[in-house]
């Protein structure tokens, strides 16, 4: 039997005990519960638009280009032509002035009129010469000196006309005229200013063809070939779609934004003005007008999928489910044309893809 100065004591540690339970130190952590909230995700509604985000930007431009300039240094003394001005050939566009090159024309002129008379009087000393020559009255050496003389002088003469012939192109060099029938597309000099030989003034584009050009990165270029069917449309009229190809993929790439220029060759009934912006897509990337951001592909087992939320009704929480898609064409600017697979309307998730599991709960769409 258990003493009764020991109950006392047995009931004052019970007591304390408890009191120590309940007490947690400072450094010990608190056991939370844990939140069984539905994690939030970001995603978006499928549209059936038409996407511009997976459309590059271009231009509209000649196939054949010249840039002109004067072949010789001067002043410009009037530019005939503005862009959009359409020209035929052998029409005035600008002029230089003339001043200088006539100047030179009559120096030419003058030196060669000199040399004709040297060449006369080194002829007829030559003639004379060898007349005494033949009576033994001059020497062999003045007749050697006399016939250097006469070649000299016949050397000097075609140097001069020669100058002179140059002299005289020079001087039609004044006047630049237009090599074929086109468009002004662009000038760079005006009249006033002094230009040096070859320095463009106006460039002259042909209006028989033109083309679209466009800049695309290593990445896309990977899946793009001569001759692969591409779609151009004017962003004035987007549902006026015209047809192109691919003629030429430039080797060299900008050295600023490291992408290569794309010459999309255009049907000859296109009639798109020069300098005109239009957007351009492989063909077939808008049949079905399905659209993703790029970072909503997940790809497994060799195939594309994403990931699908079904939502319940009136409540925001909802799950997904991983769906196999179809996508056509290389992405452009971080799009992926969808073909088949995603109906519009659909939710899709374009964040945190690989954190998530079949039939997962999840919470409301946040703004991605």
């Amino acid at each position: 039997m258990m003493p009764r100065t020991l109950i006392p004591m047995l009931l004052a540690f019970a007591v304390l005990a408890g009191e120590v339970a309940a007490f947690s130190l400072p450094w010990q952590k608190t056991q939370l519960q844990p939140d069984t909230a539905p994690r939030p995700v970001a995603s978006i509604l499928v549209s059936d638009d038409e996407g511009s985000g997976h459309s590059v930007p271009g231009v509209i431009t000649a196939r054949i280009e010249v840039m002109l300039g004067f072949q010789t240094l001067g002043r410009v003394t009037a530019r005939n032509v503005d862009i959009g001005d359409i020209v035929k050939q052998g029409q005035v566009l600008a002029t230089l002035d003339p001043d200088d090159l006539q100047g030179d024309v009559r120096a030419a002129e003058a030196a060669a009129e000199a040399a004709e008379v040297e060449l006369s009087t080194a002829l007829a000393t030559a003639e004379r010469t060898r007349a005494l020559a033949q009576r033994n009255v001059a020497t062999a050496a003045q007749l050697e000196q006399a016939e250097r003389a006469l070649a000299t002088a016949q050397a000097a003469r075609q140097q001069t006309r020669s100058e002179l012939i140059r002299a005289r192109d020079a001087e039609g060099f004044t006047v630049m005229r237009a090599p074929f029938d086109g468009v002004i597309s662009e000038v760079f000099a005006n009249a006033g200013a002094v230009v040096s030989a070859g320095e463009p003034v106006v460039r002259l584009s042909t209006q028989d063809g033109i083309e679209a050009m466009i800049d695309l990165p290593d990445a896309v270029l990977s899946g793009i070939r001569t001759g692969d069917p591409y779609e151009v449309w004017s962003e004035r009229e987007p549902d006026r779609i015209l047809t192109a190809t691919v003629e030429q993929i430039e080797p060299v790439a900008d050295a600023v934004t490291r992408t290569r220029r794309i010459h999309l060759e255009l049907q000859e009934d296109a009639d798109l003005r020069l300098g005109a912006l239009v957007r351009a897509r492989p063909a077939g990337a808008g049949a079905s007008r399905l659209v993703l951001p790029e970072t909503a592909i997940l790809e497994r087992d060799g195939a594309s999928h994403v990931w699908v939320v079904t939502r319940q009704n009136n409540t925001g929480e909802g799950t997904v489910s991983l769906r196999a898609i179809k996508t056509v064409g290389p992405p452009l600017n971080g799009y992926v044309t969808v073909a088949s697979g995603l109906s519009p309307g659909e939710e899709v998730v374009i964040r945190g893809i690989r954190s998530l599991s079949e039939g997962q709960a999840v919470g409301r769409s946040v703004t991605p």
